[in-house]
């Protein structure tokens, strides 16, 4: 059953074709035991409904299933929840044996555990502490889309954010606004407090903060800076509800080609989601495999992609 020597063709023949009769599957719990090997990757998830993360998953297991591994997701809910209980007994108990962690800022406690359990591990979608990871570089790609709306003309631009005030030491959102505001003041454009918005990197998030924004008294952007995608196209949706024409009279940038901005026309920094799950786990099998030191960390390629929701400003 196994392919090893020292069984004659006929011989071998005949147990396969029997097997087959009866439907016989190898235990892959029995074949654990006997090499301590789960052949499962988990993969540890805060959310599995967004646009990112989803597309994450998708890569790692087409990755998994083409060299015969199992996926074990560990989805926190939410920023927040039993992650304790996670951490302490779903990892350190060896149901898996390698790990990849999506998008996700840990408190020290969790960093631990997950040292402890001494496997390999990869971050995807934003760095991790201590462990490599493969991702794009945050700082860059907003960067890169605030000098767009700057080289169009515009001078009074919003940002929408994707900080969640729940999460503890989360690199992603913090590296995007630092690089909107320095770029900024770097053009010797003035940044304006009350035009930084919170959309929780959601669609829904990204309608409230727009209409937060076009509710204000006083002065209104000529464009507006999103920290993701999902955001974007929130405010698209709230500035055409509104009669706000895009980009006639409201510039709208993004970050990371979400499935639905070309169909909007959302001007977008893209990255490859599934591109970098399915790197991440390519390296985390290798490794298992005896190629020691095939995890590193990768910067994941981003791209502008200018389409019509930008526009040099009318006034």
């Amino acid at each position: 059953m196994r392919g090893l020597p020292r069984v004659s063709p006929q011989t071998r023949e005949r147990i396969l074709a029997i097997a087959s009769e009866m439907g016989y599957v190898a235990s892959s719990a029995a074949s654990g035991l006997a090499t301590g090997r789960t052949r499962t990757v988990g993969v540890l998830a805060p959310y599995v409904s967004r646009w990112f993360f989803s597309r994450a998953i998708e890569g790692v297991d087409i990755a998994l299933q083409e060299n015969q591994y199992n996926l074990m997701l560990i989805n926190l809910g939410g920023y927040g929840g039993n992650r304790e209980r996670l951490f302490e007994h779903t990892m350190l108990r060896k149901q898996i044996d390698a790990l990849v962690v999506l998008c996700l800022g840990l408190q020290p406690s969790e960093l631990e555990h997950l040292h402890l359990t001494e496997i390999p591990l990869v971050a995807v979608g934003g760095p991790v502490k201590g462990f490599h990871q493969v991702c794009i570089d945050d700082y860059q790609a907003a960067q890169l889309a605030t000098k767009h709306l700057i080289e169009l003309g515009h001078r009074r631009i919003a940002q929408v954010l994707g900080d969640d005030k729940d999460e503890v030491d989360f690199a992603v959102p913090k590296l995007r606004d630092r690089a909107f505001e320095e770029t900024l003041l770097a053009a010797g454009l003035r940044f304006e407090p009350g035009w930084e918005l919170n959309g929780d990197f959601t669609v829904a998030g990204g309608v409230r903060a727009a209409a937060q924004l076009f509710d204000a008294p006083g002065e209104k952007p000529t464009a507006v800076f999103c920290a993701s995608d999902e955001m974007a196209l929130g405010v698209i949706m709230e500035a055409q509800r509104r009669g706000i024409r895009v980009p006639q009279e409201l510039s709208v940038v993004g970050i990371d080609n979400h499935e639905f901005a070309e169909a909007a026309g959302l001007t977008t920094v893209a990255q490859n989601p599934v591109e970098q799950g399915r790197l991440a786990a390519d390296m985390l099998i290798k490794e298992l495999d005896g190629a020691v030191g095939t995890v590193r960390s990768v910067a994941a390629p981003f791209e502008l992609l200018v389409r019509s929701s930008t526009a040099p400003p009318s006034r």
